[in-house]
């Protein structure tokens, strides 16, 4: 008797098998005559070699399906098991406007107008500035279109990145060494990446380099090739920072640069290399230039409210 032996790496085997291996049992009614063993992230297969050849191809489709969508179900599975490639199995939402299928099958799109002209923007300029105020997921969007991008394999990494500027904050007094003292600061950048990825293939795309996030001074002397990289909160940016950053460009790179003018934290005096790239590139050709307003804001409805109420004591001043 024949064995084949399929281990699951980047994948966690209680979701892939399902709950009291489930899916395990679904496989079995499709190949009766092979005897499927689960144990851990390993699944022993025994038979006729032309069985476990044809197994091997459809559990594969069944991988490829969990890494696209990071979920799987009887109707996936059965999708999966009797169509003839993954055009018939991949649904329409895949080719419609979801940016990517998240963590438990969470759908994640663009939400509002101006986040749809964000993705449209991308599609079809290198470099993209979105500005707007908090909440108006201009970050969440970012990444979720970098996280496309690599699952597409138009990219090979994912850099993001945020000049060190504390928001009332002085890192010194941050217990740990340099990495655990950033860790909160590029807290939103995780958030994001959790959504999207499974913890099991975050961690591994993190320690293999795959995906980075750094601050910004890390970034000099770096030219960026084959990445799709994220500018945060670059309104906190200098003059000199801009500059390097948008110099780090390399081949095949996708750049996005978001931020909120009305939130800068730099010292007094000190121009803001946002609102000075925004003026100096305006009319480049192959940047593009969104503007985010509080229409857009997909947080709590009350921040819609505290921005507005802000808006205009600062513009009375």
């Amino acid at each position: 008797m024949n064995e084949l032996v399929i281990e699951l790496s980047e994948i966690n085997p209680r979701e892939f098998f399902g709950q009291q291996n489930e899916h395990i049992e679904l496989l079995k009614k499709y190949f009766p005559k092979l005897k499927i063993v689960a144990r851990g992230s390993k699944i022993k297969v025994f038979g006729d070699e032309e069985m476990l050849e044809e197994f091997d191809r459809r559990f594969t489709m069944l991988m490829d399906h969990f890494g696209k969508f990071n979920k799987l179900d009887e109707n996936a599975i059965e999708r999966v098991l009797t169509s003839n490639s993954r055009e018939d199995y991949h649904t329409s939402e895949a080719s419609g406007e979801v940016l990517v299928h998240g963590v438990s099958g969470k759908l994640i799109r663009a939400q509002t107008a101006n986040q749809r002209k964000l993705v449209e923007l991308t599609r079809k300029n290198d470099m993209v500035f979105a500005i707007g105020p908090a909440g108006t997921g201009k970050t969440y969007t970012g990444v979720a279109l970098a996280v496309k991008a690599l699952k597409e394999k138009q990219v090979k990494r994912i850099i993001l990145t945020r000049p060190a500027v504390e928001a009332g904050e002085n890192l010194g007094f941050l217990p740990g060494d340099l990495k655990e003292k950033l860790d909160p600061y590029m807290q939103p950048l995780y958030d994001g990446l959790r959504d999207m990825i499974p913890h099991e293939k975050l961690e591994t795309f993190i320690e293999k380099g795959i995906i980075q996030i750094a601050p910004l001074a890390f970034m000099r002397g770096r030219t960026l090739d084959n990445a799709f990289v994220i500018l945060d909160e670059a309104q906190n940016t200098t003059h000199a920072q801009m500059k390097m950053f948008l110099t780090r460009m390399g081949k095949n790179a996708k750049f996005m640069i978001t931020g909120d003018p009305g939130q800068i934290d730099l010292p007094r005096r000190v121009i803001s290399g946002l609102k000075e790239a925004l003026l100096v590139l305006k009319d480049v050709k192959g940047i593009g230039m969104i503007y985010l307003d509080d229409k857009d804001v997909i947080r709590h409805r009350l921040v819609k409210k505290v921005i507005a109420a802000y808006k205009e004591i600062e513009h009375t001043e």
